[in-house]
């Protein structure tokens, strides 16, 4: 059997939920990771975590600037080599009613999951590009494939939505380059975005009658950072939320 090569995955949002959960998945399997997160203390917790300075590379900053995008790659490249493969978790939700959210609220969203994807990707692809291989996975969400009554969030699924389209466009833009693109789009994740109170009426929102584990979302990014022939896909992890009404 042949061994698999150690690859170098950038994970942005990696100091809690499913970010964290990713990084484990991939020092256990070998690979070397680059996670990023806003502040340093907050990388530093999780690496102490991890447990494996040699892997694991922590280069804070919030990625809705341009210049941390950079740095990052500067820095995995400096320690590593290169970058095989890119996942953009970074993120967050906001759930009110349309009329309700506020000119900080577009703002933050704009920023983290917009300016967020934009801006590392686009390193991302100048990188891989040139080395005719990489993977680039971005974490959307399930919500922005079927929308939920019980849940409004239309801000949220405004950027998810369009990153779920992008996905697709931005798979055949690499195609002849050999860069696979796709997308997980989550349902609801037991993660630290939501308290323990909420996690009863939370379950009732997708027919498994269940939160989804962080690893559900990792194996699924497992999948796609691996494969060969699978490009332009948005990959439910939902228990089914996506399907339709229920």
């Amino acid at each position: 059997m042949t061994q698999r090569k150690t690859k170098t995955v950038m994970v942005t949002g990696a100091s809690s939920g499913i970010g964290l959960a990713l990084a484990r998945s991939l020092l256990e399997r070998g690979d070397n990771v680059v996670g990023n997160s806003r502040t340093i203390e907050r990388l530093e917790t999780a690496a102490e975590e991890l447990g494996r300075p040699d892997k694991f590379l922590a280069v804070a900053g919030d990625v809705a600037d341009p210049q941390t995008a950079k740095q990052l790659f500067a820095e995995a490249i400096k320690r590593f080599g290169q970058v095989d493969v890119l996942v953009n978790n970074a993120g967050i939700f906001i759930a009110k009613a349309f009329a309700d959210y506020s000119t900080e609220d577009l703002d933050a969203l704009l920023s983290t999951n917009l300016k967020g994807f934009f801006y590392v990707t686009q390193e991302a692809v100048r990188h891989m590009t040139v080395r005719k291989q990489g993977h680039i996975v971005n974490i959307t969400a399930s919500i922005a494939l079927q929308s939920i009554a019980a849940v409004p969030a239309l801000l949220p699924i405004l950027i998810k939505g369009g990153l779920n389209q992008a996905t697709r466009a931005l798979a055949l833009e690499l195609a002849p380059h050999n860069v696979q693109v796709n997308a997980v789009a989550p349902g609801i994740i037991d993660t630290p975005l939501y308290t323990s109170d909420m996690h009863g009426f939370l379950s009732t929102l997708q027919p498994a009658g269940r939160m989804g584990r962080p690893q559900d979302v990792v194996d699924a990014i497992l999948y796609l950072s691996d494969a060969s022939f699978t490009t332009g896909v948005v990959l439910p992890v939902d228990g089914g939320m996506s399907t339709g009404k229920w």
